[in-house]
């Protein structure tokens, strides 16, 4: 082969570039976009999740004690939710996601700092409010964003890449907490208050959707009435929430005691190794959540993910192996894309007006579920054992099918109601 053949630089960096676009297809992403996938990497940057127990019984000098701090998190969260939505509705998304990262870097602050059981629960309420002021309103910013580019039917596809981003914070920062753990757990709780506080930056940069049409009303009961009215008349919606509540409420419950079964099987040790690999699985879950949605419509994906998930699960918990573990952690390879689904049908029936405020009715449901869950779960594992818990949970986490096709059964679509009320 002649010299003038051979390929010269700039030809290997053509065909360099041909082979990386065919790989991974080019998709234009706006400034909001990016600055949200960046703001929920940080979100979910906590160095000290996997130590919070151990820090709060350390610092109040009981587990019980610790564990209420935790609790009463979860009760402000759930206090705060329907008036922190009502505020994203009026105000906008972009100053309420700021005061979200505002609220818990001071909750933080009050964590990591705290010497008695008093200062840790004024941090849990402010720590509760942060989570209330980011539920519903961060994916309203997402959708709204999108909406005003005309790229509505891209949801999907950037719901699922920007939430893989709180699985890549959640996994590092476990590792990075395990490192600063060696030295101290109130290192870790420190190292806590970074995150949200660039978080807070960010929002200085992104730009406010206005599809929202926030500030078209003041009357906060109106406002609420109308929400909860589209609830009542929109059957498609009342199921489809009834879902979630119950997949988010018990299933994080089933998350908080997994480490117990885990823990019988695997070295305590090792239980992390299963944490930070359910996390890889999840984000690349999240990350091809919109191909795959794309491919298959979102009802049937999640009736045939949850199918298939809870009953894999059912014989793990059933016959559990060494290998248990790890099969779990792969099983999270299709959380992403069962919640990017459900996220999708359920802001199909949200109205412009109470996108937020809807959100955050939902979230308060599945907060409420999460408190009885948790306290069920921990009584039937002190009467019949962790296994048998673990299966009882699975066999009604099915009952996500049945509200699922009850959802698309009855009812009309939250399109449909908006065009009978114009």
């Amino acid at each position: 082969m002649g010299l003038s053949s051979a390929p010269g630089p700039a030809s290997k960096r053509q065909a360099c570039h041909f082979c990386v676009r065919s790989i991974l297809p080019p998709v234009p992403v706006s400034r909001n976009v990016r600055l949200l996938s960046a703001f929920n990497f940080f979100e979910d940057f906590r160095p000290y999740a996997p130590f919070i127990v151990l820090y709060l019984a350390q610092v109040t000098g009981s587990y019980a004690a610790g564990g209420g701090v935790i609790a009463l998190s979860m009760v402000a969260w759930s206090a705060f939710e329907v008036p922190t939505g009502i505020l994203s509705d009026m105000v906008g998304r972009v100053r309420t996601m700021a005061l979200g990262a505002i609220s818990t870097a001071l909750g933080m602050m009050l964590w990591s700092m705290g010497t008695s059981t008093a200062s840790l629960a004024a941090g849990s309420v402010v720590m509760g409010l942060g989570a209330a002021f980011a539920s519903g309103n961060n994916v309203a910013f997402l959708h709204d964003t999108l909406a005003e580019e005309g790229r509505g039917d891209e949801y999907a596809h950037f719901l699922g890449r920007t939430s893989a981003l709180f699985q890549v914070g959640l996994g590092v920062s476990a590792l990075f907490g395990g490192l600063l753990a060696l030295h101290s757990l109130r290192a870790t709780m420190l190292a806590g208050i970074v995150p949200p506080v660039l978080g807070t930056i960010l929002t200085f940069f992104m730009t406010e959707p206005r599809v929202h049409a926030s500030g078209e009303s003041t009357n906060v009961f109106a406002h609420v009435g109308e929400a909860l009215r589209h609830f009542r008349k929109n059957a498609r919606l009342r199921n489809l929430s009834m879902a979630s509540m119950l997949d988010w409420g018990l299933g994080q419950a089933q998350w908080d005691f997994l480490p117990v079964f885990l823990g019988s099987l695997w070295p305590a040790w090792a239980v992390g190794i299963a944490r930070t690999l359910s996390h890889i699985f999840a984000c690349l879950s999240f990350w091809f959540a919109g191909r795959v949605l794309k491919r298959f419509e979102p009802l049937r994906t999640l009736i045939a993910g949850r199918a298939f998930c809870e009953s894999v699960a059912i014989v793990i918990y059933a016959v559990p192996t060494v290998a248990s573990p790890l099969i779990l952690s792969v099983l999270s390879g299709f959380f992403g894309i069962k919640k990017t689904a459900e996220g999708t049908l359920l802001q199909r029936e949200f109205t412009d007006r109470q996108r937020a405020t809807m959100g955050s009715l939902n979230q308060l449901g599945g907060s409420l579920v999460f408190g009885a869950c948790a306290i069920l779960l921990g009584v039937l594992a002190d009467r019949v054992g962790i296994v048998q818990t673990l299966i009882i949970s699975e066999f009604v986490l099915l009952l996500g099918i049945f509200f699922y096709r009850q959802a698309f059964r009855h009812g009309k679509a939250g399109s449909d109601l908006r065009v009978e009320h114009a």
